[in-house]
């Protein structure tokens, strides 16, 4: 079955995610990829257990590609958390065919020139055109807290911040 969702969210896994995310999709796997927090050891070992029971790999973003096309992940739905907007980028030019992407949080980084798009969305310039490129490739991106809010086009919420 593959990837029925990829969220772009900088927190990872938190309670919106293992409570509603998941179940809504009906996610069998759960997946966070970003190269650095892969190989942080404190992070491998604390996000699986912040899943609550949701099989959960913290992979880099080669590692993502290879498990999402491997025969256990292939008989399930996986659900991919990816920390930054390139993460998901990357993971999409390198093959990737998610059945729609979310852009979840992405908290101000210190001592960038960011807008908040939404009250928890923050977006540089640079971000803004990873997120044009993701939608390049066919992609519509959405955002919204919870699987039962009502979806924003994620790029006019950019064109309507001047980004």
């Amino acid at each position: 079955m593959a990837v029925v969702h990829m969220r772009i969210d900088n927190r990872l896994i938190h309670g919106q995610v293992t409570t509603t995310w998941v179940g809504n999709i009906g996610a069998d796997y759960l997946v966070v990829t970003n190269d650095k927090v892969a190989n942080d050891p404190v992070q491998k070992m604390l996000l699986p257990q912040a899943a609550r029971g949701v099989p959960t790999k913290v992979l880099s973003i080669k590692d993502t590609l290879n498990f999402v096309k491997s025969a256990e992940a292939q008989k399930g739905k996986v659900m991919i958390v990816a920390k930054l907007p390139t993460d998901a980028l990357t993971l999409l030019e390198d093959g990737l065919q998610p059945a729609e992407i979310n852009v979840g949080n992405q908290a101000p980084v210190p001592g960038t020139k960011f807008k908040m798009v939404t009250h928890s969305i923050a977006v540089t310039a640079a971000d803004a055109e990873v997120y044009r490129a993701i939608a390049a490739k066919g992609y519509t991106l959405t955002c919204k807290m919870m699987p039962s809010d009502r979806p924003t086009d994620f790029l006019e919420a950019l064109k309507k911040n001047k980004l």
